[in-house]
């Protein structure tokens, strides 16, 4: 075969590798990061990744802005959609935001500066709009109070599998995460009941998507735990960027990542790989990957694409080959 031609069968393998290889291989999976330009969000204290919309977290300012989320787009740091809650009350301290089965927002509306001046504090949920535009959503307010006590918290979780809802107290010295009832009630009160202890000044937290992990964040630093159906085992420590005001964090929706985000105007929204990278959740569970595609077939993509580029190897490697006597001539 002339050398001509063997050039041009490689360039067609290498083409064939590519397409063969799996998305994540030619296009990494995981958000790396943002930096949030909307003047209006000014306190970012919540961070969740959406589940219909690829690329898109949903945040909320502190005390003081009103019954908003916003949609920030990853790829350019702007807002693309302002929600406005409605049928819930006046929010006094929102602190958290967190998505759970079935595309519903969770939204905590559960700081306590006073650590326990509040009797009670209230969940919102609604469902994630379809469309990313300026809208008024009506939401669902939950009434919340401890068994023990009241108390400040800034991080509520879902859980994506069972649906059920979490609160990390704030507290210096280590908290205590708080299980809700199995499903809220929108009459009665929500009693949270503490079942584990969280060895972090927990500002914010997330479950992985396939619902096995749990990372908890602080200020300087935070710990990551084998959910272990809530008895929690300590695996590790994050490694959380140093940021003005770490308050936010999020699993990207992929599970591969970690963002944190921080406040103040034009905050920065860091990526940092998820530990053990067993985030990913299944094509069929909430949250999944938008991929969707089975292992077997991903494995099958990664063989093809790898046979493929090790024959253009040759194939190049070859043509080296043929080309070195007429080099050496001239």
């Amino acid at each position: 075969m002339r050398p001509r031609s063997l050039t041009l069968l490689a360039g067609i393998l290498l083409t064939g590798a590519l397409a063969a290889a799996p998305a994540s291989a030619a296009d990494p999976a995981g958000d790396k990061g943002f930096t949030i330009t909307d003047p209006r969000i000014a306190e970012s204290s919540g961070l969740a990744a959406s589940h219909l919309h690829p690329g898109i977290y949903w945040t909320h300012n502190d005390s003081g802005d009103g019954p908003y989320i916003y949609a920030v787009d990853s790829a350019t740091g702007k807002t693309v959609a302002r929600i406005t809650l409605s049928g819930v009350g006046t929010p006094r301290d929102v602190e958290a935001i967190s998505i759970g089965p079935g595309n519903q927002i969770y939204v905590g509306d559960i700081g306590d500066n006073l650590d326990g001046s509040w009797p009670y504090v209230w969940i919102y949920r609604l469902p994630e709009p379809r469309k990313l535009v300026d809208q008024t959503v009506r939401a669902t307010q939950y009434v919340v109070k401890y068994s023990n006590g009241a108390r400040n918290a800034e991080s509520l979780i879902v859980h994506p599998k069972t649906g059920r809802v979490y609160i990390i107290d704030k507290k210096e010295d280590g908290g205590h995460l708080y299980e809700g009832p199995a499903t809220l009630s929108p009459t009665g009160t929500n009693i949270f009941k503490p079942i584990a202890p969280v060895d972090l000044w927990a500002t914010d937290a997330a479950f992985s998507p396939d619902g096995t992990h749990l990372a908890v964040r602080g200020y300087f630093g935070g710990v990551y735990y084998d959910w272990n159906g809530g008895r929690i085992k300590r695996e590790g420590r994050l490694d959380v960027p140093l940021q003005k005001q770490g308050e936010s964090v999020s699993y990207s929706a992929d599970g591969t990542k970690l963002l944190y985000g921080s406040e103040g105007a034009d905050s920065p929204v860091q990526a940092q790989d998820a530990p053990g990278g067993s985030g990913k959740a299944s094509p069929s569970g909430s949250g999944s990957s938008a991929a969707g595609s089975d292992g077997g077939s991903s494995s099958g993509g990664v063989k093809a694409g790898a046979v493929a580029v090790g024959v253009a190897a040759l194939v190049l490697f070859g043509l080296r080959r043929l080309r070195r006597p007429s080099q050496r001539r001239h």
